[in-house]
């Protein structure tokens, strides 16, 4: 999957988040935990843009941690929304399959990162460093 359509994918998760968090029950319980739910669902769009926009294969790593992170937190506040019965299973299971599968994606780019990075870029010289720099674009575009 390239850049702009993780990018799409990670905004209509974090759409979906907000519609469905306004179909919730108008309770303390659910304002909360729905609340939490919104923070880290919309989060995951936005830290994965952060994270296009990374200075180096570093910076790119850490920013896609965060954005792991946030699709992880947001599975846990869907499962509790599930466990206090606030929401079906079923409800739940749509959103949470998409964190899920944000989250292996995001993983499985973090990992292919290391690995370049490693390759790339510790222990060598600076001219070895500016030039695994320099492929962060086409890492970017592999994302």
């Amino acid at each position: 999957m390239n850049e702009q359509a993780f990018k799409d994918r990670t905004r209509k998760f974090g759409l979906a988040v907000i519609r469905w968090v306004e179909t919730l029950p108008k309770n303390r319980t659910a304002e909360v935990v729905g609340r939490q739910l919104l923070r880290c669902g919309t989060s995951v769009g936005a830290n994965y843009r952060a994270a296009c926009r990374g200075r180096s294969i570093s910076d790119v790593i850490a920013k896609l941690g965060i954005v792991e992170e946030e699709a992880d937190e947001a599975i846990y506040w869907l499962e509790l929304l599930a466990d206090l019965n606030i929401a079906s299973p079923e409800q739940v299971s749509i959103l949470a399959k998409e964190a899920d599968e944000l989250v292996a994606m995001t993983v499985a780019s973090i990992k292919t990162l290391r690995g370049r990075r490693q390759d790339g870029s510790v222990g060598v010289s600076k001219s070895k460093e500016r030039n695994a720099e320099s492929k962060i674009q086409n890492l970017k575009s592999k994302i």
